[in-house]
């Protein structure tokens, strides 16, 4: 059997006036992300993961900024959309492993949503979701809240299907 590891990383400005969407879940908060999309930080990763872990390029390279069609998308469908082809080059995720760093809002309650979106986009089971957080103890552009990022690693197997 085919395995294939990716790693995708997203960063994001925090302003007020925005939503805050992280993982396909709306948290309240005074700021939100700033981005061309949804701004969806955590969703984003995911992607360039996945598209990494197959040598397809990045998620700029399928959703560029520059192209009105994206403006505003839920990056749930941007995940649906890469994960759809990651399928047709016959490859299905065995888990995912992600880290938010932010220092507000407290991410630990939006936790179990952020899981069960995921997983019924990926078409896995929450187990095979993890979504962990830390703060950058208030050093940085994160810790300042100016911004906040997320780092993503998952693992493709060759699909059983034909």
């Amino acid at each position: 059997m085919s395995y294939r590891i990716g790693s995708g990383i997203d960063f994001h400005q925090l302003a007020p006036g925005r939503e805050l969407w992280i993982g396909g879940v709306l948290i309240p908060h005074h700021k939100g992300a700033v981005g061309h999309s949804d701004a969806d930080v955590l969703l984003h990763a995911v992607c360039d993961a996945m598209l990494g872990a197959l040598a397809l390029g990045d998620i700029g390279l399928h959703f560029p900024n520059t192209d009105p069609q994206y403006k505003n998308i839920d990056s749930k469908i941007l995940l649906r959309h890469t994960y759809a082809l990651v399928q047709s080059k016959g490859y299905e995720i065995v888990n995912l492993d992600t880290t938010l760093c932010l220092e507000k809002p407290k991410i630990l309650p939006h936790v179990a949503a952020m899981r069960t979106t995921i997983a019924g986009i990926l078409q896995v089971a929450v187990e095979d979701v993890s979504i962990k957080a830390t703060t950058t103890e208030q050093m940085g552009f994160a810790g300042r809240e100016e911004g906040l990022m997320a780092y993503a690693t998952v693992l493709l197997k060759k699909s059983s299907q034909p």
